[in-house]
């Protein structure tokens, strides 16, 4: 009989090779704290940086992540300016970072409305990373899965208007080829924290088929267990095999 272990149960195979990230609760983590939004912005950073991490041992492919929707610019103008400041701090600290690990990082969404110098900070970090190989990070900046839908669309009704394609050749390979994600897997899972259930315009092509997991964390609490959690949910969902948390950690481990 064999004696079935994590290298023969569980490999990074099964895992998902895409996940999505609606990180939500940074403002309601802060106010439960007696502090100012920001507070749970800044504290969102240290999340981000334990699940990329994670991901990234685990050998996922891809994670994307919602960082600020086109939604997100009816907010106050002062929390607004904070979050842009934020960004371009996080690309100046933490790109060097991903670099070394390998991390390939892409801004996705219509980066035409940031500043001039948020918009220079962003080519300089996707530059530096365009040749790594390991984890792609997409991180959904002024982004909103209609939108993605919609420039994809024109861009095409473009090449038929110019004659480069007929109306036939437009398929669902075409059509995605035209999204921000390009070439990458489609979204396998989608996890939102904060309790909040729904997805809040965020890669609706992407995410046909993903498995959706709602957590009650708020995102400055979620880590690295949180996503073993999220993984191990995953696992049992698609009836791969009845897998606990211990043997993703286990396979964490092994990295």
């Amino acid at each position: 009989m064999v004696q079935h272990t994590i290298e023969t149960e569980l490999s990074v195979d099964n895992l998902p090779k895409h996940i999505g990230i609606i990180m939500d609760g940074n403002g309601r983590w802060a106010k439960a704290k007696g502090k100012a939004r920001v507070f749970g912005h800044k504290a969102g950073v240290e999340a981000v940086r334990e699940t990329v991490s994670t991901a990234s041992k685990l050998g996922i492919k891809v994670v994307t992540l919602f960082a600020f929707s086109s939604e997100n610019w009816r907010r106050p103008d002062d929390e607004v300016k904070i979050l842009m400041e934020l960004f371009l701090m996080v690309l100046g600290r933490e790109v060097r970072r991903l670099h070394k690990n390998n991390i390939r990082l892409r801004i996705i969404g219509d980066k035409s409305r940031f500043n001039q110098r948020l918009q220079n900070k962003i080519s300089q970090a996707e530059q530096l990373t365009e040749n790594n190989t390991g984890l792609v990070l997409n991180v959904a900046a002024n982004y909103g899965g209609q939108w993605d839908i919609l420039q994809a669309t024109q861009t095409l009704a473009q090449r038929v208007v110019d004659g480069e394609l007929t109306i036939s050749d437009i398929t669902e390979k075409t059509f995605n080829q035209q999204l921000t994600t390009q070439d990458l897997p489609e979204v396998d899972l989608l996890i939102r924290t904060s309790g909040e259930c729904r997805i809040s315009n965020f890669m609706l092509w992407q995410m046909a088929y993903a498995e959706i997991y709602f957590t009650e964390l708020l995102w400055p609490d979620f880590g690295e267990h949180s996503l073993i959690e999220a993984i191990t949910w995953f696992l049992r969902r698609v009836r791969r095999f009845g897998c606990t948390d211990e043997q993703v950690q286990a396979l964490l481990n092994l990295k």
